[in-house]
């Protein structure tokens, strides 16, 4: 949703405020749905293999790629976790499509199989998830991951390299009024 206000806030009255629906590419919504699923299920140590059959060649390209990435041979902590932050005098939440853990730190992954935001340290989303987990996990060592499936690509946001004053302040002085 902040994405959305972020490039267009008369699409974000649209679809947010007065709920008038978008119209959608059907195909691109139903690979993204269908590759989040199976990584849920896959990260909760589901049994998939009648799920991998079903994909089509495009998925299974998408899929590979996703399952060999040393994340998702981290401790899985949670997948599809809803999480909420006060900011200010407002809260913001989301959806974290999983959060794994190493010894050392935690990672939340977000799945692209459109495109990563350009400058993902700056991203609204990023910002926001990375202060929920902070608050909720009370540590600093969390990384943000967008895993951008499209072009096998990751980036990676450390929230130590932004101090947690500097995200704050930023959301901040840009609250939706």
């Amino acid at each position: 949703m902040l994405k959305t206000f972020e490039l267009c806030p008369k699409k974000f009255e649209f679809q947010y405020v007065k709920n008038i629906s978008m119209p959608v590419d059907d195909e691109v919504f139903e690979t993204g749905k269908n590759i989040h699923a199976l990584a849920s299920y896959f990260l909760q140590k589901e049994d998939i293999s009648n799920m991998e059959m079903s994909l089509s060649d495009k998925e299974k390209q998408l899929w590979e790629y996703l399952k060999n990435i040393k994340y998702f041979t981290y401790k899985t902590v949670a997948t599809e976790y809803n999480l909420t932050v006060k900011i200010g005098e407002q809260f913001f939440g989301g959806r974290l499509d999983a959060l794994v853990e190493n010894e050392e730190h935690l990672y939340i992954l977000d799945y692209k199989t459109g495109s990563a935001p350009k400058n993902a340290k700056y991203d609204y989303q990023t910002m926001i998830y990375l202060l929920a987990v902070s608050e909720f996990y009370k540590t600093n060592d969390i990384n943000f991951v967008y895993i951008d499936l499209k072009n096998k690509d990751e980036v990676c946001v450390d929230l130590k390299t932004e101090s947690k004053e500097k995200l704050l302040n930023d959301i901040k002085k840009n609250q939706f009024k």
